[in-house]
């Protein structure tokens, strides 16, 4: 037929119309770009599907790297023409194959919110409930056993779980657990690095993101995409049937919290009196004061936390679930303890514009209600941090770019310069607690010198190898406080930097 007659079938949108359509966009990638692209996955490839609607409809778990939400944004769709374009989107862009964040080699297609919070509810275990004590022979039949209604989801329950064992045999092992995280387990990849140990327990955001990591890791990159994606799907299946809610009286005010606020009212009436009296000045008094009501705000919300976390009995003795906020909060799904502590706690000490502390905290919380007064005070709060959000994105724009300006062309043109340099990594700590443990410090960095187990010549490390996850897990064990690391800030490459002083490509692990 000719074109125009083509043209005409098109515009009547017959239905052979839409085949031809499919069959042309078959195996051919299009690239999703969403504005500000601040790392290199801020621009992605996709197999697109033809759908009806105006909408671009995306995956929920690249959402987190485009720093996405259905709210409305906007995104720019490209399709790239030549062979060569098409060949560059589908082996280097694509979707499944950045499955790490550049920026700390973890992985970054991590199901988030609702996914979590389902995730969360299905490996719950209470005392109690229906089925408890049943004994299952396989995974089968403790799908089938839910299905039915006979056990349920958060029965405590021996399964018997086929494991992989280090020479590669599959055996059955017995394994305490509950119908929820036997079904996770019927998802998990088969290995013997992955096993049913590390979900058979409560999985809360970082636990789910250590389970992907360590798929990602032995049972490399297709498996632990396909994982992700049933695991997203599950998440989402079971929060739905949860029906996790919360009303107002979810917002538990603890008891003791009267009684916490008067003790710190008598405090302060104390330090005002030792200021009038002249043994202490108008600056220690305004510190003792902001210290006691700090302190008091920390009580209140211990207080309100162990009321909502404690395990309660439902009407025939079962363990009932879990407060529905607290399990937002604690499963790492949405909120934070922060949030809670203001809507039932106390909202605390709050800021005047110029950044010092206001004395009188605001008692109330938002479930009680704040006074006039009280409300005043937290409009000085709410303003500034508007005011600082917008002014600092500007800053960090302009940081990027003058970073990305002077380290663009410092790029990787060696193997090894040879340098003798290096520098020590040791734990990060901060007020005797430690952030970054050393084994995060010096994973994927090449060893300047022997790591040894203190006290004996074993060597974990020998110079010049790349330190991985078992070797890292190795140093931390081992109890070492600083190891000897080769870094860029060291390299003596006449050009950019050699292999061995970067280390490890996060982006491709």
């Amino acid at each position: 037929s000719t074109v125009k007659q083509a043209k005409k079938l098109v515009e009547k949108e017959r239905p052979e119309v839409w085949d031809i359509l499919d069959e042309v966009i078959r195996e051919h990638p299009v690239m999703l770009n969403r504005a500000p692209t601040l790392h290199r996955l801020g621009i992605q490839a996709f197999e697109p599907v033809l759908v009806e609607g105006k909408a671009i409809q995306l995956h929920p778990l690249v959402c987190s790297a485009f720093n996405a939400d259905f709210d409305g944004d906007q995104m720019a769709v490209h399709v790239p023409l030549s062979l060569e374009a098409q060949l560059e989107a589908r082996v280097l862009m694509m979707s499944t194959n950045n499955v790490l964040s550049p920026a700390n080699g973890a992985p970054i297609i991590v199901p988030s919110q609702d996914m979590i919070l389902g995730l969360y509810y299905t490996t719950i275990m209470r005392d109690g409930m229906k089925g408890e004590g049943m004994i299952f022979s396989s995974i089968d039949e403790v799908q089938f056993a839910i299905d039915n209604g006979d056990v349920h989801l958060h029965a405590r329950i021996t399964a018997r779980i086929p494991q992989i064992d280090e020479h590669g045999i599959e055996i059955e092992k017995r394994f305490e657990t509950t119908p929820g995280r036997v079904r996770i387990a019927a998802l998990m990849p088969k290995n013997a690095k992955a096993p049913f140990e590390l979900v058979n327990n409560l999985l809360r955001k970082k636990d789910v993101q250590n389970v992907i990591d360590t798929v990602y890791r032995y049972c490399g990159q297709k498996e632990s995409v396909i994982f992700c994606d049933q695991i997203m799907s599950m998440g989402f299946r079971e929060a739905f049937k949860a029906g996790i809610s919360f009303g107002k009286d979810d917002m538990v005010i603890p008891e003791t919290k009267w009684s916490i606020v008067n003790d710190t009212r008598g405090q302060v009436t104390d330090f005002e009196q030792q200021y009038m009296d002249g043994l202490i000045t108008q600056g220690e008094k305004y510190n003792k004061v902001v210290d006691a009501w700090s302190k008091c705000n920390d009580k209140v919300t211990d207080a309100m936390m162990d009321t909502i976390s404690a395990p309660q009995k439902d009407d025939d003795g079962a363990e009932a679930e879990p407060n529905s906020v607290y399990m937002m909060a604690h499963s790492g799904a949405r909120g934070s303890v922060t949030q809670m502590k203001q809507l039932g706690g106390m909202r605390g000490l709050m800021a005047k514009p110029n950044g010092d502390i206001i004395e009188t905290p605001i008692i109330s919380n938002f479930k009680e209600g704040l006074s006039v007064l009280e409300y005043f005070n937290s409009t000085h709060g709410a303003r500034k941090g508007l005011s600082d959000t917008a002014l600092k994105t500007a800053n960090s724009g302009y940081l990027t770019r003058r970073l990305v300006d002077v380290a663009q062309d410092c790029i990787v043109r060696m193997h090894d310069c040879g340098t003798e340099n290096s520098i020590t990594a040791e734990p990060a700590v901060n007020d005797g607690e430690v952030i970054t443990s050393l084994a995060e410090r010096v994973l994927g960095r090449v060893a300047a010198e022997d790591i040894k187990v203190p006290g004996s010549d074993e060597i974990i490390v020998g110079e010049g190898q790349l330190i991985d996850e078992l070797m890292a897990d190795a140093i931390d064990e081992a109890g070492l406080v600083s190891a000897r690391i080769r870094s860029p800030l060291t390299c003596e490459a006449e050009e950019g930097v050699c292999a061995m002083c970067y280390g490890r490509d996060l982006a491709r692990g």
